[in-house]
């Protein structure tokens, strides 16, 4: 059976409490200071099984003009309504706002049930059902069945019954691939159990063990078991009424209009982006920066609206909004909300949220007003480019894309492969399934191509730049993981070549001119004859007259040659003598068992400043290891 929730809505004392206990059994008034008042204040809730076996969950509201803020949290997240109107009173003003707020929650479906008939002439309730159907005009309730029932004699229960059957069947399940989220409506202890919680699932399932997180406080949790009706179950589902036991979590931790779900699943933001419609009924224009009370599902907090694409927003009038809240909060795409004024307490409007965590806007950005455009109406695809255009050089996780979009795993799984194969987007860490917009991984690679060859025109005896110089000078705004994704991107295109530690441009080549490769044979034909005692670069420079920084180039390139090896900064040897002399090194320590440094000089004939730097040469590249004063092979 798919879960089904219905609620009621209209005026204070219009037998809304009654009529749910004439088809229950069930008294949904269960504070001492209701009974004693005879209003509903708080959420009642109820459940009743129609004769098909289809179990309906229902959310009695109060109708009091001082508690419409319970009633919008009862009426979020219900796929049926019940407009209850008494028939000696016909349509009184909570039954006008009442019937708004569904509207601008986006209820579909519903009923109009006229209550009390037994306190009404016959002629009366004709009189009072064609002023309603007036009224009813132009709303979602137009063509809706109108029930007449008495809670007291309970004429008409059993028609309500079959139209409530009729309507359930019309109903499509909700799904249950999305995020779970339990909007919390009540809290309170149960002795032997601890902590109880309870509201409408408004989306996934949870099962007995899930671990849970307290948004937006972020405190973790665990479900220590699952009540759904009264009735102990593993698992609940989008559309039940749910209560939570919850493990290692105090009463007093916990508040109405906090969100249970996974941990990491939400992002707790002081700021939404989204759609405003503005009530026709509402006697003025929304200005820009208005203080208002923002309900979504069970929070209620206060927020200024932001118009990003007009002026005001006049009363019928829709339009781009963020709203800043005092607050943080935690919400997902298509949630639907609605604002009321700070003071006198009415009903503004309403609308969907389109970004739950969005960065601040600027009012009237043409680039702004499109993606908020794209979020609202485009293809999932459309809506992942551009967050991702949004998020510019940072990109999103697959995790973040799967919040900011409200969808399943495996339709974002099949979106962001369609968009990868594309070349739209890259994933640039797969690990942890990281996504760039291919903007800006184009602008990166013309970045690095252009640095590239300014670098080359201004150093051409370098063999390339170091990585590590060329992601401190260009590019120190990315992360290190997009840094290496780009190397391996712009390699595999053939743009760059990366040799250990070198970074240079695949059609780069050193070209000496013929002074400079006289040069370069002098340098080399300077270190032979040096043999085991090589001058410092600045006497190679004064001898060869020239300057350290083109000997530095050209002595790189000889040591790419292999003609040349650097023992240590500064100190370079030909690179046939220091292979001969290793060979002579691994025969003497053979025949010797080790050699301490004053054996070392009768193989080179040169002194410790020498010496030293070629032992720990050998040591460093594994030939030798050093045991107390003599060096022994590795």
């Amino acid at each position: 059976m798919k879960p089904i929730i219905l609620g009621t809505a209209g005026h204070i004392d219009h037998g809304k409490t009654a009529l749910i206990k004439a088809l229950t059994g069930i008294d949904t008034d269960r504070l001492k200071e209701e009974k004693e008042r005879g209003i509903t204040i708080e959420l009642g809730f109820a459940f009743l099984t129609l004769p098909g076996g289809q179990l309906v969950g229902i959310v009695d509201v109060p109708g009091h003009e001082r508690f419409v803020h319970h009633m919008v949290a009862g009426a979020a997240g219900i796929d049926l309504v019940a407009l209850v109107i008494a028939a000696d009173e016909g349509v009184m003003p909570q039954t006008k706002e009442h019937l708004e707020i569904c509207s601008l929650l986006k209820v579909k479906k519903g009923l109009v049930v006229i209550t009390k008939i037994d306190l009404v002439e016959p002629d009366w309730l004709e009189l009072v059902e064609e002023d309603l159907k007036e009224f009813l005009k132009g709303t979602f309730l137009e063509n809706a069945p109108i029930v007449k029932v008495s809670s007291v004699t309970k004429e008409g229960i059993e028609e309500l019954i079959a139209t409530l059957e009729k309507l359930v069947a019309e109903i499509p399940p909700k799904p249950v691939d999305t995020l779970f989220r339990l909007p919390i409506d009540r809290v309170f202890t149960v002795k032997g159990f601890g902590t109880v919680v309870t509201g409408t699932t408004i989306g996934g399932k949870v099962a007995v063990g899930d671990a849970l997180m307290l948004y937006p406080k972020g405190k973790l949790t665990k479900a220590r078991n699952l009540q759904v009706h009264g009735k102990n179950v593993k698992e609940a589902v989008a559309g039940q009424r749910t209560a939570i036991n919850l493990q290692g979590i105090e009463k007093e931790e916990i508040e109405r209009g906090d969100v249970l779900a996974p941990p990491g699943d939400l992002i707790p933001s002081y700021m939404l982006d989204a759609t405003l419609e503005v009530l026709p009924s509402f006697p003025k224009s929304l200005k820009n920066r208005t203080l208002v009370r923002l309900h979504l599902y069970t929070s209620e907090v206060l927020a200024y609206v932001i118009l990003l694409d007009k002026e005001e927003l006049k009363p019928g009038e829709t339009g781009f909004v963020q709203l800043r809240l005092q607050e943080q909060i935690v919400a997902l795409p298509r949630d639907r909300f609605v604002i009321r004024s700070y003071s006198p307490i009415v009903t503004i409007g309403g609308g969907m949220i389109l970004h739950p965590a969005p960065p601040k806007h600027k009012r009237f950005r043409e680039e702004v007003v499109a993606d908020l455009k794209i979020l609202e109406t485009g293809s999932l695809e459309e809506k992942i480019l551009a967050h991702l255009h949004e998020a510019k050089y940072k990109g999103l996780s697959k995790k973040t894309l799967r919040i900011f979009t409200n969808t399943s795993e495996e339709k974002l799984t099949a979106a962001l492969h369609t968009l990868v194969q594309t070349e739209k987007i890259y994933c640039v860490d797969m690990e942890n399934k990281h996504y760039l917009h291919a903007k800006f991984v184009r602008n990166l690679a013309i970045k690095i191509i252009s640095f590239l060859q300014g670098f080359h025109k201004t150093h051409p005896l370098l063999p390339g730049i170091v990585k590590e110089e060329l992601k401190t000078k260009l590019l120190p705004f990315i992360e290190d993981i997009l840094f290496a994704f780009m190397l391996k991107h712009l390699e595999e295109k053939g743009e760059i070549v990366v040799e250990q530690h070198l970074i240079r441009l695949r059609s780069y080549q050193i070209k000496l001119s013929t002074k400079e490769e006289q040069l370069k044979e002098k340098l080399h034909q300077r270190l032979k004859e040096a043999a085991y005692t090589p001058p410092s670069l600045s006497e190679l420079a004064k001898e060869l007259n020239t300057d350290e920084k083109k000997l530095i180039s050209l002595l790189r390139l000889l040591i790419d040659e292999g003609k040349v090896i650097k023992v240590k900064e500064g100190l370079y040897f030909d690179a046939n003598l220091i292979g001969t002399l290793k060979q002579k090194l691994s025969e003497y320590i053979k025949k010797h068992g080790g050699i301490t440094p004053s054996e070392f000089k009768t193989l080179t004939s040169a002194s410790r400043k020498y010496n030293i730097p070629l032992l720990e040469y050998f040591d460093r590249i594994k030939l030798t290891v050093r045991k107390g004063d003599k060096r022994v092979l590795l």
